[in-house]
């Protein structure tokens, strides 16, 4: 260490996904880097009990995965995750889809393409990246507010054994607690009490089995059958994807009113009893290998950080401690994965020191969570007994758009591929509007939708063979 200079410390708080991803960026421009978790981290890629939707469908979107390579030190994630048994999935022509609007077509294009495999290999897998490349260090510990003021925060206080307090400097503080952060009330013991809060609750329930995939079907496309929020009845989907180890997670779901049973057989009626049988008749002849997991912390919820009259040096909140989606739509990874990558850009044009550093970071990474939450708030408000937001003008407008354009992608590449832009989250929604993609919209699909699954005849045959030796008779 140069003569005069006294190290610098970061800490995070929180140990999983945009923890590590902070930690990783951060450990550039810090001598020290410190991750807080309350709970016991696995040696492996285990289920993690602070995280209740760690268990269901998870899917690495092209934007996120992207702004992990640029953040996670030691190599490709993406070349680990698929030594590891991830699956890569084209978005073009690997993954058989029923939208509200008809089931998408399979392009010779592959188009951007996603990782699947279980949140516990993903998270795993980063944080042993980061913790081999860099010198952070994972404390267990329990933070319990922030040290400083308004003006800026200096570290973090930290629960100790028999009730007493700690204080852990810090040059700078990360908040990446997850859904449970209690940002807002440490904001406010610091004298910032005007952060706007807003919660949008379809009362979405997941259930989630994993099965032996069947042999011969290794090669079977991820599928999906989407929910329908526009008809007026709960939403109901359901979700195959291959995940490592040779299996097949199979994920179910259902707004309030419409949730999915946690018992096998009723399990498999749902999926049987969904818009499509497809994913039902898939598993109805499928080994299952664990229980019907169930879990209901599904709501949309947001903190305005960025709204804020006043924000102190030294702190940011990342991930879900910003903002939660219903994960039904993919993204809450993703927009983690793109904070933690600006608040290194932002290290890196200024540096540690620079004022207002902060608060770049926190307004900038505002504009992930604003697509991300478009995207999922926007079609959670048109299912029955919502609770938290209605539509109004904007949001029928906006649906009128978005259909129109579903509609056409089940018949147009191009209008297809705007459509995977976007919910990769490789661009924002205002690739939506371009003059290209509004002349699609106009014009509508150039092919007829297909009128049944889009399935190879050797696929055909898998589905059915799985449903004749199970529960399902009922065509795909």
């Amino acid at each position: 260490m140069p003569p005069g200079h006294s190290r610098r410390r970061a800490v995070v708080v929180g140990a999983g996904l945009a923890g590590v991803l902070a930690a990783a960026v951060l450990s550039r421009s810090v001598d020290d880097v410190v991750v807080l978790d309350r709970d016991d981290l696995p040696d492996g890629p285990e289920h993690r009990k602070g995280l209740p939707q760690g268990r269901h469908a998870h899917l690495l979107m092209a934007g996120g995965l992207a702004a992990m390579e640029d953040v996670v030190p030691g190599g490709s994630i993406r070349r680990r995750l698929l030594a590891a048994g991830a699956h890569e999935i084209p978005l073009g022509h690997g993954i058989v889809a029923l939208t509200p609007e008809g089931w998408f077509p399979r392009w010779r294009h592959d188009g951007p393409r996603m990782l699947s495999c279980t949140r516990a290999l993903l998270d795993w897998t980063v944080r042993q990246a980061v913790l081999a490349h860099t010198g952070v260090e994972v404390r267990k510990a329990q933070a319990v507010g922030l040290a400083g003021d308004a003006g800026r925060v200096r570290g973090v206080r930290i629960a100790a054994p028999g009730g007493q307090e700690t204080e852990l400097a810090a040059d700078f503080v990360v908040d990446a607690s997850g859904r449970g952060s209690r940002v807002v009330t440490w904001l406010r013991e610091l004298g910032i009490t005007d952060v706007p809060e807003k919660s949008v609750d379809s009362g979405l329930v997941n259930a989630t089995r994993v099965y032996r995939t069947p042999a011969g079907a290794e090669q079977f496309p991820l599928t999906i059958v989407q929910a329908d929020p526009y008809g007026g009845e709960p939403g109901r989907s359901g979700m195959m994807l291959p995940v490592e180890g040779d299996r097949w997670m199979v994920s179910l779901a259902g707004t309030r009113g419409g949730e999915p049973p946690a018992d096998p057989e009723g399990f498999l009626r749902y999926a049987l009893g969904l818009p499509s049988p497809l994913v039902g008749r898939l598993v109805s002849g499928a080994e299952p290998l664990t229980d019907v997991h169930v879990s209901r912390s599904t709501s949309n919820s947001r903190r305005y950080l960025e709204k804020t009259a006043r924000w102190p040096e030294g702190f940011v909140a990342l991930g879900d401690a910003v903002a939660t989606f219903n994960p039904a739509y993919g993204q809450g990874m993703s927009v983690a994965a793109l904070g933690a990558r600006l608040l290194g850009e932002e290290l890196r044009r200024g540096g540690l020191a620079a004022p207002g550093l902060a608060r770049r970071v926190q307004r900038g990474a505002a504009r992930s969570v604003d697509s991300a939450w478009a995207a999922a708030v926007g079609q959670d408000v048109w299912y029955p007994g919502t609770r938290g937001a209605r539509p109004g003008l904007a949001d029928r407008l906006v649906t009128a758009y978005s259909r129109r354009l579903t509609k056409t992608a089940t018949g147009s590449y191009r209008a297809a591929a705007a459509l995977w832009d976007v919910t990769s989250m490789r661009t924002g929604p205002e690739r939506l509007f371009r003059p290209g993609t509004l002349l699609d919209v106009l014009t509508g699909p150039l092919l007829p939708a297909p009128s049944g699954p889009p399935l190879t005849p050797a696929e055909h045959k898998i589905v059915t063979a799985l449903g004749r030796t199970g529960a399902g008779g009922t065509g795909a």
